[in-house]
């Protein structure tokens, strides 16, 4: 980040994108200005406030901080409703009142993760993301947004005067559509395990697996040697394997559709971002992949959406920049709503 504008006038703010696999926290000083930034393993604390508190003890943050830390947001791979929130692929669960309380923070807001990174996109600097294709976006449209990771997440922002309203969705749990036979065998080798195969299925670390199983039986091979995504990734990208390297196609072209599919549902006039930790570690394997052409691929619509821009996310850490947009704004609505009131934000907790 570039931009250098003065400290928070309230103290910095705790910031946190909690995935399925790890949690990234900072320290935010002023507008989109992120220190000690510290990326956790989840597996390795019992609960989210555990994480926290080892961030917060450490010297990065220590150094940081000038003044007590008075509001945060988190950005969690989970629903949220309500105060008790779960995380669906993690076994980490809290009261957002209880963490604010013990955390001795005046505002906790949390969201989902992918509503945090739907409201970064119009934060993005062209150095930040990476045009796949051709399309022009069209200002004051939706955005939309897709992206895989631990799971598949979903969203977009709707424009709304000089703001933007994130939409809450879990579209990754749709059900997945295959588009030609050898999809249509993947989804076959899928119903042997499970009842419902949604697009998370497929499109996500757990769905390098399963294409790369279903392939396997497909091809008649019997191999006892289990892959784990990372290392189907691996192979495919040193070029070492070439049924991993099939295993890749097929997952950017089924993202591709996928993409497509949420494009048109939303009318996502302003472009169609690509986010998550999976894509951006593909390179060549993504960017030469059929991705742009199936997103095209719809019939009678193709033009349509050869008309909508497409993107892939390559700042490192894009989820600050939405979650730190929303609590800005938060706190700007209560500032407005109580002025005259100086104790109404006292023990404020947000639910999202």
């Amino acid at each position: 980040m570039t931009e250098t504008m003065a400290p928070y006038a309230d103290g910095p703010r705790l910031l946190a994108d909690i995935g399925g696999t790890n949690a990234r926290l900072a320290i935010e000083i002023g507008p989109r200005q992120f220190a000690a930034i510290t990326v956790l393993p989840c597996n390795a604390y019992p609960a989210l406030k555990d994480a926290i508190a080892v961030f917060l003890a450490s010297a990065a943050v220590k150094a940081a901080c000038d003044a007590p830390i008075r509001h945060a947001a988190v950005a969690i791979a989970t629903p949220v409703d309500g105060d008790i929130v779960r995380m669906t692929n993690h076994h980490w669960s809290f009261s957002i009142e209880a963490l604010r309380a013990e955390l001795g923070l005046q505002t906790l807001l949390v969201v989902n993760d992918f509503t945090a990174l739907a409201m970064a996109l119009p934060h993005l600097s062209a150095g930040q993301k990476l045009k796949i294709g051709g399309g022009i976006e069209q200002t004051g449209h939706t955005i939309g947004l897709v992206g895989a990771g631990t799971g598949l997440g979903v969203s977009g922002i709707v424009p709304s005067g000089q703001h933007w309203i994130p939409l809450h969705s879990e579209g990754g749990h749709v059900s997945f559509s295959p588009c030609n036979e050898e999809e249509v065998e993947i989804l076959r080798f899928c119903w042997r395990e499970h009842r419902h195969v949604s697009a998370e299925r497929l499109i996500s670390g757990m769905g390098l697996e399963i294409i790369y199983r279903a392939l396997l039986d497909g091809a008649n091979i019997t191999s006892n040697e289990t892959l784990a995504a990372e290392e189907i990734s691996r192979r495919a990208l040193d070029g070492s394997c070439p049924l991993c390297i099939r295993t890749i196609e097929c997952f950017c072209a089924i993202l591709g559709g996928v993409a497509g599919n949420v494009a048109l549902t939303l009318g996502a006039l302003g472009g169609m971002y690509i986010g998550g930790g999976i894509v951006p570690r593909l390179g060549h394997l993504f960017t030469n992949s059929t991705f742009r052409e199936r997103f095209e691929a719809k019939g009678r619509f193709s033009h349509y959406l050869s008309q909508i821009p497409t993107y892939l996310i390559t700042a490192e850490y894009p989820a600050f920049l939405g979650v730190s947009a929303i609590l800005a704004e938060r706190l700007e609505h209560s500032s407005t709503s109580v002025r005259g009131r100086a104790d109404s934000l006292q023990q404020d907790s947000y639910f999202d």
